[in-house]
């Protein structure tokens, strides 16, 4: 039996920006590929049963009841959109898998808005296959619900709101499953929904996200690095009126995302995504940006979504509550708390083209040095154009 039943088993966001290509961009062509950060060796034979999955994964369609719940829950998500999504399969010819000895490489190309559903199955696919074939051992499924409702007594606690964005690199659907019906059954208020649609329409939550790093870097690409963030932003505009405004911070450091933040964009966003960096120093930053725009942070809010557990959790609501909005993505730290290492992997847009434009790289520079992509000329012609050389923290461009 395949590991991925549903079509809807990806992060939300996949789907919102997928809506927002298919309006904005139908002719971009895009290349991702898969990072092996974490230098994981993987047994021989990984890619055959990887590929295997794969090819499953042509026979998926959109139920009749996952239709009905994104339009209930999705109202800015058009019919026509959802029309589209019903006739949508996944080809496995956009996708190339390769093994040498224990390095694995995975690469993905086609048209931008179809084949933007990759990245997220492709990860969790190969974290849970790289634990059934290494026969890793984890435990027990009382214990990993135990451990969640120790997790959401804390969150209950400390009053705040927790979502769940932990599909890309669960230990496995089993697990992930366990934890959001944990959540969901849990006394409290603090679960608010989770980023996999899947999950959320088995039990009736919310679906949680809004676009990805890499609406960001695609603009950053087309268009220049010196307003990729403000016409990435303004384009979401362009395909939500106002809804899902939360803006993400990092794609070309914080720094420079609040340069381009204007009094407009800082208005009709409802708040922002940290996702890299210190947080107490982000949130800092954001309270001081808000400021300076005349705008209450009461009124607007910070998602804290990177590399979450339950202490890092309470050390930035003590830090920040009562005086900004707050709300937790959490995800590796439920959805592969196991006792098992987790994999360090991503999967990352690496280059775009269209009919008017040649196959041209694409660059992220994170607030954390060891998380920039893209080759070391394009990330240097990034940190040129953005003036970036002399900021402590991105004197190495990585060559990913």
């Amino acid at each position: 039996m395949s590991i991925v039943n549903s079509i809807i088993d990806n992060d939300f966001y996949k789907f919102t920006m997928q809506f927002g290509v298919t309006k904005l961009y139908p002719d971009v062509k895009a290349r991702y590929k898969f990072i092996n950060r974490g230098e994981h060796k993987f047994p021989d034979g990984f890619a055959k049963v990887l590929q295997k999955e794969i090819d499953a994964m042509a026979n998926l369609a959109l139920t009749k009841s996952e239709k009905e719940f994104f339009a209930k829950n999705c109202p800015y998500l058009s019919p026509a959109y959802l029309d589209f999504l019903q006739g949508y399969r996944y080809d496995p010819s956009e996708v190339i898998i390769t093994q040498n000895g224990s390095d694995l490489e995975v690469e993905v190309e086609g048209y931008w808005y179809r084949t933007i559903l990759w990245e997220v199955p492709i990860l969790y696919l190969i974290s849970e296959l790289y634990y059934t074939l290494t026969n890793a051992e984890r435990i027990s499924n009382a214990e990993v619900i135990e451990r969640t409702s120790n997790k959401v007594d804390l969150y209950n606690r400390l009053d705040v709101t927790v979502a769940e964005f932990g599909t890309r690199r669960r230990h496995s659907y089993e697990v992930q499953d366990v934890v959001v019906q944990e959540l969901k059954n849990h006394s409290g208020k603090s679960f608010v929904g989770t980023s996999n649609v899947h999950f959320a329409h088995k039990y009736d939550v919310k679906p949680i996200g809004t676009h990805a790093h890499e609406w960001f870097m695609f603009h950053g690409a087309r268009y220049g690095f010196k307003i990729a963030n403000s016409i990435s932003l303004d384009r979401w505009v362009k395909v939500y009126y106002g809804d899902l405004g939360i803006a993400l911070t990092d794609t070309y450091t914080s720094d420079v995302f609040f340069g381009q933040f204007d009094k407009k964009l800082s208005k009709l966003f409802d708040g922002v995504r940290h996702d890299s960096g210190d947080p107490i120093e982000f949130g800092e930053k954001t309270i001081a940006h808000y400021q300076k725009m005349g705008i209450n942070p009461l009124f607007k809010t910070i998602i804290f979504s990177d590399g979450l557990n339950s202490e890092k959790v309470e050390t930035i609501t003590n830090s920040f509550k009562g005086r900004i909005g707050l709300s937790f993505g959490i995800g590796t730290n439920l959805t592969n708390d196991t006792d098992l290492r987790p994999m360090n992997i991503v999967m990352k847009l690496t280059e775009i083209s269209s009919f008017d434009i040649p196959w041209t790289g694409v660059v992220k520079l994170s607030d954390e040095k060891n998380k920039h992509t893209g080759t070391e000329r394009m990330i240097s012609l990034a940190k040129e154009m953005l003036n970036l050389d002399d900021i402590p923290g991105h004197e190495a461009p990585l060559n990913d």
